[in-house]
């Protein structure tokens, strides 16, 4: 009897906003929640990115798309800022230097997360091996003493008798992606384009790559078995568009779960495709 009558005065004390006290005094104070202590987080890892070459044609998507996706973007080039009237390039910062002079870029790596290689040219066997290899060697060097955490560079796919014909452009990428792999085995991708198409601008002239490279990528891509075919399989290797090209360069930059290693075209395509 007398529980039951306890718990008729508790329900009462509760419906009418008070609470129940082992000390009478304090019957009509309401229930002080004391309030739980904020623990500051660390904000996120800024990414920082170091486009080398990105005032040329694919170097220039491959900013664009950085500056696009909210990324802190650097470039570093022998003629320094491009004349581009694009709001893209006022949200990169420009260094002026060469690769193959040391002295003259290594602050550029200063606080560098990621990098992006788009060095490479033609001329003499021996200039197209400098360009193509030496310079990139001296930048994979200095990013891995930098403690860089991931490497990208924009190679060539294997066209067979092509090689033997620009044999210094070809064994300057092979020696570049060596020293990739040694230096990033964790970190370092390595992009394998055939033909890359868009619109390239030269000068104050727009060429229309892609009415060619378009067609083609649209209609080689679906002929991957054809490439290994003896002699004439890099005949088939499919073109790709340049945006596409940027877009894989930059998520493998900054994505941290992208596998290292070596991507080829249709590796290209396939996460080019990838929103």
């Amino acid at each position: 009897m007398l529980a039951a009558i306890i718990s008729r005065i508790t329900k009462c004390l509760l419906s009418n906003g008070r609470l129940l006290s082992t000390d009478s005094s304090k019957i009509d104070e309401p229930l002080k929640v004391e309030e739980a202590e904020t623990i500051s987080s660390p904000p996120p890892p800024t990414e920082k990115l170091l486009v080398l070459g990105g005032n040329g044609f694919v170097g220039s998507h491959v900013c664009k798309e950085a500056v696009a996706k909210g990324i802190s973007v650097s470039s570093l080039n022998r003629s320094g800022k491009p004349c581009v009237r694009e709001s893209w390039a006022d949200s990169v910062m420009w260094h002026q230097g060469n690769l193959l002079l040391p002295d003259s870029w290594k602050d550029a790596f200063n606080g560098v997360t990621a990098v992006i290689s788009c060095v490479g040219g033609f001329g003499s066997n021996s200039q197209m091996y400098k360009i193509n290899g030496t310079a990139n060697i001296n930048a994979i060097r200095a990013a891995a003493e930098k403690g860089v955490k991931r490497f990208v560079y924009i190679s060539a796919a294997d066209f067979g008798l092509v090689n033997y014909l620009l044999r210094g452009y070809y064994e300057g990428k092979k020696a570049t992606e060596a020293e990739l792999l040694s230096k990033f085995p964790y970190g370092g991708v390595i992009l394998r384009p055939g033909f890359i198409h868009g619109t390239r601008k030269v000068g104050s002239i727009s060429l229309p790559l892609s009415i060619i490279g378009s067609p083609l990528e649209t209609v080689l891509k679906h002929a991957k078995p054809l490439t290994g075919v003896p002699l004439v399989g890099p005949l088939f290797i499919p073109p790709v568009n340049v945006v596409a090209v940027a877009r894989v360069a930059v998520r493998a930059a900054t994505d941290q779960v992208f596998p290292p290693g070596v991507v080829d075209v249709h590796g290209i395509l396939r996460h080019g495709d990838q929103k």
